[in-house]
């Protein structure tokens, strides 16, 4: 085909393209955007208009040098992914640029009671979260700069079974394991809904069906854990003197041996009457190389392992991949309360909320959510009452509309009822969503490589400054710094 005619076909339909833009329009959408195209019986062809085919979607320039005050304010902080021990000189941030925690009625007597629990000398806290702190991400910073701070070592918890990378610490199942979680809708419940206070389960034998008649055909069967102190990690992480073995429902007997760097230091059995448990092994010179070695016919529910320091801070990083932290509830209330009781948690965060986001249709929705939210935060709070509660925000979240990247319409009210919500149930709150920047900060996050490909979750470098602007809004508090 001759040039002219093929240049001649592509400026028509250049031209017939923008022409159409002429017939589209906006059209409203239940969760308060709008989307551009043709509307065609029920459904929308989208095609964009002129408004927004030719608009500049980017930042304005005092948004983005507002995002770009917040990040460069603490970078030289989270430089390196390992962290000197030293908490650094504080007085040096421009305070103006932290998005500060929000307290319930009294800051100053919630601070007191915080500050008593840090300096406990053995103080525990649970990390509840959503993906955004899967791997240990957020809780193994946080973590690391408190022990610094109050003292103590160690991850905390580490599930059995792992569905998800961590660096927090080398621990190697068996490949006969098997995980149950509470919270992954791909399996239905355990019959018993005995998952404890981490909300997963690992055993090494399928629990048996109810609905079968014929008894099982039982074997003895040998399952093993190794555990080591991750080199990839925080120094602090590694100092582990104290093991946890945390289980229940033992039906039928079980024999444990314990070996460190290969020596046996424990042979036993496995307490049988069916309720909780923690196996403690002490290992005061610092845990090389444990393993658990068991055999039985019939494996317990293993609720995890904690790895920590007999004093200091411990924090456990309890993430749960898809969850809108409204799944604690339907529990065993008997095995959470047992293990409360022993882990005896003083200060307990939630981190909850970007999961839900996208299906959020109008204000009433967000306010539903918020109050069967705080059914559950309270579910958990009736076994430890004088704790310290915590609740962390769900960040900038963005989905294309028009072909711009802009922020979850609702995602601002989502952030103002979790802060009332939390400040009426006597929960401290902090928003993520306010410390990024604000609405569609988003786009500078990703811009610069904070944040990735979905749109949701922060890279490594992201979660070290958001983790840090966490830790320095905290630190302030306790300081009583302004």
């Amino acid at each position: 085909m001759h040039p002219l005619r093929i240049s001649l076909y592509v400026v028509i339909v250049l031209m017939t393209m923008l022409g159409l833009m002429y017939f589209s329009n906006p059209h409203p959408l239940e969760d308060g955007h709008s989307q551009d195209g043709f509307h065609f019986r029920n459904n929308i062809i989208k095609y964009p208009t002129y408004a927004t085919f030719f608009r500049d979607a980017s930042l304005s320039k005092e948004q983005k040098q507002a995002i770009e005050d917040i990040v460069h304010n603490i970078e030289d902080l989270v430089e390196s992914e390992i962290m000197p021990e030293e908490i650094p000189d504080y007085t040096k941030i421009d305070s103006t640029k932290i998005q500060r925690i929000s307290y319930p009625g009294s800051a100053g007597e919630f601070l007191t009671k915080l500050q008593a629990q840090l300096n406990s000398g053995n103080c525990h806290i649970i990390h509840y979260g959503d993906s955004q702190i899967e791997g240990d991400r957020m809780s193994a910073y946080i973590r690391n700069r408190l022990q610094s701070m109050y003292g103590g070592g160690g991850p905390g918890f580490i599930p059995i079974k792992q569905e998800y990378h961590q660096l927090s610490a080398e621990v190697t199942p068996s490949e006969n394991w098997i995980r149950y979680a509470a919270f992954d809708p791909t399996k239905p419940l355990l019959q018993n809904k005995n998952y404890g206070a981490y909300l997963s389960v690992s055993r090494f034998t399928a629990p048996d069906n109810p609905e079968d008649t014929i008894p099982p055909v039982r074997e003895i069967t040998r399952a093993t854990i190794d555990i080591r102190p991750s080199q990839r990690s925080y120094a602090k992480l590694r100092d582990i003197t104290a093991v946890g073995l945390h289980y229940g429902n033992v039906q039928h007997p079980v024999s444990v041996q314990v070996y460190h760097e290969g020596v046996l230091i424990k042979d036993s059995k496995l307490k049988k009457e069916g309720l909780y448990h923690n196996l403690e092994i002490s290992i005061p010179e610092g845990v090389k190389h444990l393993q658990f070695v068991f055999e039985g016919e019939v494996s317990p529910e293993f609720y995890g392992l904690t790895l920590t320091n007999k004093t200091g801070i411990s924090l456990d990083n309890v993430a749960m991949r898809g969850s809108s932290g409204t799944v604690f509830g339907r529990l065993d209330r008997e095995s959470f309360d047992g293990m409360y009781k022993n882990l005896d948690p003083k200060i307990i965060i939630f981190q909850y909320g970007g999961n839900t986001v996208p299906y959020l249709k109008d204000s009433l929705a967000v306010r539903n959510y918020v109050g069967y939210l705080k059914n559950h935060v309270n579910w958990v709070r009736r076994s430890a009452p004088e704790a310290s509660v915590l609740f962390i925000g769900p960040s900038d979240m963005a989905t294309m509309i028009n072909g711009e990247l802009k922020s979850y319409a609702l995602l601002p009210y989502l952030d103002e009822e979790l802060k009332k919500g939390c400040l009426e149930n006597n929960v401290a709150y902090w928003s993520l969503f306010n410390a990024m920047g604000g609405e569609n900060s988003l786009r500078y996050w990703f811009d610069q490589g904070l944040m990735g490909n979905d749109y949701v979750h922060f890279t490594p470098a992201g979660t070290r400054i958001v983790s840090e602007l966490f830790f320095t809004a905290l630190h302030m508090d306790l300081k009583n710094m302004k």
